[in-house]
């Protein structure tokens, strides 16, 4: 929408200091200077010689001399704020009525990235934790697509391993052949009680060898359950028949609760990697990497590659007697999906104790020779806790993401109703509305905090009507739309009807920023930009709602036209909540 103003500036600052082409970069004036859009001159003064102020007076000068983009200017020292005309403003918002979805790129296939998130353990149902990796890796694909890149999300199920061995053993032992089905349990959640009740098998044994002069390292060591597991890890991997058919008979329990689970949240993927199926893949680039320098076989047999040059430690990546790591395991993984699949970028969402897994893994890529090596990214994201501290899993104390899901739905109803937000909405609809309400109030919670940081979700916070809250952004939007639906068939209206007053000018500047948010969003991987801009955009149409009549304008053009700008509101809301997972509701 600046391409005109900054073409103007160029041309200015040619005509003034001879500079060619200079670079032009406009900002939006902070809230301590009148003015909608500020240019830094600084970078100016090699070629004008002369006092930032007096550079900024003379820049100013000559761009109200020669654009209608601007009405007027302030300088101060070296920042000059230009204020944007009505005519600017007009231009900008036909171009918002026109466009079929403002601030979306239509979808370019030659920007190709792949999502990695959720990555689950097939021992236990989702939890807390969980909810904000899903919520942030589906936010993020949205928020990409929306830029225009060709979006692949994906997930490796961690469905094998010792973890696992404990709930099948646990099973084994005290199930008496009950079922999901026979016990009314979610998959999940009946398959994580039995790694619950593992743990606390082995908590007796620790205790017991602990009575007979053990340390706790031994004595986890020697219980019979951790070596009836590791037994049964061994089988699995041998191939077992018995070992391998419980094993699938229980993960399928699983899989069934998951993709529940990822229906309620609205999350999705394109393609599921499975550990079973990966953990060997990297062991052949292993071989070739040594061949090339990148690793060495220590004496006892296992593989290494010395990082220390990079500021980074030595890293184990195959076992002595031939078996992979983690590490390995993503290695061969990375390299299978930049084979499977056209992509030029892979994006990890994965919690920050891996910061460092993923800065060695990346390293190890770029050694081998991978060039895509530099299009890696680690979505590197903090602990989510409740009020009341961390969860533990191992001890049933962790927090599913089932529960809190149905919670906030009831959280939701028991204050829609006490405000009356539901008053007149038909039975079937307000139960929609409920769910819609409640889901939105722990996704915006939760992804209105910048990813980097360690957060606390306070479910009685996340639920009110009133300020940074999804509910508050949901509400607005409603407001919106009964004003629109009450306006009927309103008279036609003209730019020459219209005076466009402050409180409308400031939304439309709003509504402008709306694709650049998009595209800052998508190359930082924040969508905390998009929740903050939300708020400030239901604040500012809630205040010019409070300070204007829409319907009972003046004049019936100004009606018309303040229900237009409502619109065009309350799609960008509408919009921006969709990249957060977040439905509008119409009607509150």
């Amino acid at each position: 929408m600046f391409n005109s103003l900054i073409s103007v500036i160029q041309g200015q600052l040619k005509s003034l200091y001879g500079m060619e082409k200079a670079a032009v970069e406009l900002s939006s004036t902070t809230k301590d200077f009148k003015g909608d859009v500020t240019l830094v001159v600084f970078p100016y003064l090699r070629a004008s010689k002369q006092a930032p102020h007096v550079t900024a007076e003379a820049v100013g000068q000559a761009v109200l001399a020669n654009s209608d983009d601007v009405s007027s200017y302030n300088v101060v020292k070296g920042f000059l704020n230009f204020s944007l005309s009505s005519a600017f403003l007009q231009r900008t918002f036909d171009v918002i009525q026109h466009s079929e979805q403002w601030g979306h790129q239509p979808t370019d296939n030659s920007r190709q990235n792949m999502v990695e998130f959720s990555s689950p353990n097939t021992n236990k149902p989702l939890h807390l934790g969980h909810i904000r990796n899903n919520l942030l890796g589906h936010s993020v694909s949205q928020i990409l697509k929306a830029s225009g890149q060709s979006i692949t999300q994906v997930q490796i199920i961690n469905d094998r391993g010792v973890h696992i061995c404990k709930s099948m053993w646990a099973w084994q032992q005290f199930g008496q052949g009950e079922t999901p089905e026979s016990t009314g349990i979610k998959g999940d959640h009946f398959v994580g009680k039995y790694y619950v009740r593992f743990n606390q098998e082995l908590k007796k044994a620790i205790a017991e060898g602990e009575s007979k002069g053990l340390t706790q390292a031994e004595a986890a060591e020697q219980a019979p359950c951790m070596t009836a597991v590791q037994a049964m890890l061994l089988a699995w991997e041998q191939g077992d028949s018995d070992v391998r058919q419980l094993w699938s008979m229980m993960n399928a329990w699983v899989y069934k609760g998951f993709e529940a689970t990822y229906q309620r949240m609205g999350v999705s993927f394109d393609r599921n990697y499975y550990e079973s199926d990966t953990y060997v893949l990297g062991k052949r680039h292993v071989e070739k990497g040594i061949e090339k320098g990148v690793f060495y076989r220590r004496d006892d047999g296992s593989v290494w590659i010395d990082l220390t040059a990079d500021g980074m430690d030595e890293k184990l990546v195959l076992r002595s007697d031939g078996t992979s790591i983690y590490m390995t395991q993503d290695i061969g993984t990375a390299i299978l999906r930049f084979i499977e699949h056209p992509i030029d970028n892979l994006t990890y969402v994965v919690g920050n104790e891996q910061d460092y897994h993923f800065k060695v893994l990346f390293l190890i890529l770029a050694k081998l020779g991978y060039a895509w090596a530099s299009n890696l990214h680690h979505l590197s994201y903090g602990m989510v806790n409740l009020p009341d501290g961390r969860m533990k899993s191992r001890e049933g104390t962790a927090v599913d993401a089932d529960d809190l899901l149905a919670s906030m739905e009831i959280a939701a109803k028991t204050i829609s109703e006490t405000l009356g937000k539901t008053d007149g909405i038909a039975e079937e609809a307000k139960q929609h509305l409920y769910r819609t309400l409640g889901d939105g109030a722990l996704k915006y919670f939760i992804l209105k905090v910048d990813p980097k940081k360690t957060m606390v979700f306070n479910p009685e916070q996340s639920i009110e009507f009133t300020g940074n809250t999804g509910p508050f952004i949901q509400y607005s939007h409603a407001r919106i739309r009964s004003i629109i639906r009450l306006g009927g068939d309103l008279s036609p209206w003209t730019w020459s009807d219209i005076e466009i007053q402050p409180s409308e000018a400031k939304l439309i500047m709003h509504l402008m920023a709306y694709p650049t948010l998009i595209q800052d969003a998508a190359k930082d991987l924040n969508p905390s930009s998009i929740a903050t801009y939300l708020y400030d955009l239901a604040k500012g149409f809630n205040a010019f709602y409070q300070n204007h009549s829409i319907l009972k304008a003046e004049t019936p053009q100004i009606a018309a036209f303040r229900v237009a700008l409502s619109t065009e509101v309350a799609a960008v809301l509408k919009s921006g909540l969709l990249l957060l997972g977040i439905e509008s509701p119409e009607q509150m």
